[in-house]
């Protein structure tokens, strides 16, 4: 803090920027701001209310336990990003790392795969956005408006967009304003919860915690513990946009790889802290019947009017937080894809005052609004099961991700056991259980049963979905093959000699 009371940029987590081989910001961000981004991109708040009850419903009181288990491939996952990254810090993560690792095509899929994910979710995210700001608001005749929820989402995208373009350092504010509101509700919310139950106060079904809760052990029944490690594994997605930025991150090929590591783990601690302050104070039967939105529905108990509003704007900013950090990561990949001459050139366009993507951030949230407002006008349910087919998009990419990892530094694992567990084992083990998810999804989502809007041509609504997307994809990268051939032509490449063991060269690309 200077003379005049005004917090530095070193403060904030932001460091003075340099202009990188993309034109990016480089070094414009640190440490701090690569982890609260990555943590802000999963909606710790938004994912808890919406997945916690469905746990609860399948594993009772061990819903503590399956969060802590669905931790463990995501932070494989994250190993295998760290290590990418120190080899090459590019925008594109996935893309350009399995293209090196595994071939173009794979590359090419892989990058489509969080464009389609992030299109996806941006409908949920904003329609989420919308509903709770008339919740806050107390508006409820607005909040049961179809209408009016989806324009107050538009608005949110738009203006989130806006800030994307604007400028990393706005971003990176933005994301510290709405995460740290997010976190201290959370943290309320879950002392008070806790405290009531220990003094005798809490819920009529309130329970004390155990350590049993944390132990997966304790789950007897294999089908259940499938079904909850499905449902608990994907609320971690999110935290690979800390990566994404590396190019406008200082020691972009340490610092994004380091925050990504910690960001799984920051997750892990609220997940599992809320979850148990949740479970005393409700009890499971209460989580399981109010399974849409387990926060909201406790937040009048635990807190009392006009308090209980902390939640609300908890799941608000939690959303809206995620809107913004679901932008970041598409933009940068797309950047990428087009400065490979992978997709259309004009993605690869940054603007010359702002130094951000700004044609594909641009593009984004335009087609991210067309999305949501077209499955709206289409069908909400479509909209819905549009959603379920994202675990398909996160699983194939993430898996890719860790796999590629192995396969890039294959040379290096023999030359120490440090090497071949933590380079080599850790990332395929994630890769595989990201496999294993990816089947037990497809094989779930086959099911018409499964889906909102039941079955199209024989199977479930959001395997067709996931298909259709699978299919656009191949004929759009047939395409750039045909009309940019030099990019497909490329060969694998492996990591350089001994690159493990040489000092971080701290660069800003």
């Amino acid at each position: 803090m200077n003379e005049r009371g005004d917090v530095s940029i070193e403060q904030t987590g932001l460091r003075t920027p340099e202009i990188g081989s993309k034109g990016l910001k480089g070094g414009a961000l640190g440490f701090l701001s690569n982890v609260v981004i990555g943590v802000a991109s999963t909606a710790p708040g938004y994912s808890l209310a919406a997945t916690l009850g469905f746990v609860a419903a399948v594993v009772g009181v061990q819903s503590p336990a399956i969060l802590w288990l669905a931790f463990l491939p995501m932070l494989f996952i994250a190993a295998s990003y760290y290590y990418m990254n120190k080899a090459d810090p590019d925008c594109g993560t996935t893309f350009t790392w399995v293209t090196k690792a595994m071939g173009p095509r794979l590359g090419w899929l892989g990058g489509w795969a969080i464009v389609v994910a992030d299109v996806i979710v941006m409908a949920n995210l904003a329609q989420i956005a919308g509903l709770y700001t008339f919740l806050l608001l107390g508006w409820q005749s607005a909040a049961n408006s179809v209408f009016a929820v989806t324009l107050v989402g538009v608005i949110w995208i738009a203006v989130l967009t806006t800030i994307c373009v604007i400028g990393i350092e706005l971003s990176a504010r933005t994301q510290f304003l709405l995460l740290g509101m997010e976190i201290v509700t959370l943290a309320v919310f879950a002392v008070v919860a806790l405290f009531e139950v220990y003094t005798g106060f809490g819920g009529s079904g309130a329970i004390t915690p155990s350590l049993s809760w944390i132990n997966p052990f304790a789950i007897q029944d294999w089908s259940a513990l499938n079904s909850g490690l499905i449902l608990a594994i994907f609320i971690y997605w999110g935290w690979d946009t800390t990566v994404t930025v590396n190019e406008e991150s200082e020691n972009s090929d340490r610092t994004p790889g380091v925050a990504a590591l910690v960001s799984t783990v920051v997750l892990l601690a609220i997940y599992v802290v809320v979850a148990i302050a949740a479970q005393a104070y409700g009890g499971v039967p209460f989580l399981i019947a109010n399974q849409e939105d387990v926060l909201s529905s406790l937040g009048t108990q635990v807190l009392g009017s006009p308090f209980d509003k902390i939640l609300i704007l908890s799941v608000l900013t939690s959303a809206a937080a995620s809107t913004q950090t679901t932008i970041l990561p598409t933009a940068r990949t797309t950047l990428s894809m087009a400065r490979y001459e992978a997709i259309p050139d004009g993605f690869g366009k940054v603007h010359p005052r702002f130094l951000t993507p700004h044609v594909s951030t641009i593009w984004m949230g335009v087609l991210s609004i067309v999305w949501y407002v077209g499955l709206t006008l289409i069908s909400q349910n479509i909209l819905f099961d549009s959603l379920s087919a994202l675990g398909l998009m996160i699983a194939f990419y993430y898996g890719l991700t860790g796999f590629a990892c192995a396969i890039y530094y294959r040379n290096e694992l023999t030359k120490s056991v440090k090497n071949f567990v933590l380079v080599g084992v850790t990332p395929v083990v994630g890769g595989l259980i990201l496999t294993w998810a990816l089947i037990q999804q497809v094989i779930t989502l086959s099911n018409p049963a499964e889906a909102y809007t039941g079955s199209l041509f024989g199977i479930g609504a959001p395997l067709v979905i996931a298909i259709a997307s699978l299919l656009l994809g191949i004929l759009l990268m047939l395409w750039m093959q045909y009309v940019s051939p030099a990019f497909f032509r490329r060969h694998t490449q492996t990591s350089e000699p001994d690159i493990l063991s040489k000092a971080t060269h701290h660069r800003n690309r």
